[in-house]
């Protein structure tokens, strides 16, 4: 997800695409959130660890 989230930021920083640019750290922000659970050890989506 986090991937995911650092392409639409750079397509929409090269399109000029607000919508592709907040879609993008969005993505970035709920990847890196669901990361840190798995780290800690808490369950993310039925998953021991979110990679």
């Amino acid at each position: 997800m986090i991937i995911l989230g650092v392409i639409l930021l750079i397509i929409g920083v090269v399109a000029n695409l607000g919508i592709l640019w907040t879609i993008g750290i969005i993505l970035i922000a709920v990847g890196a959130l669901m990361w840190v659970l798995g780290m800690l050890g808490h369950a993310v989506g039925g998953r021991r660890h979110y990679y």
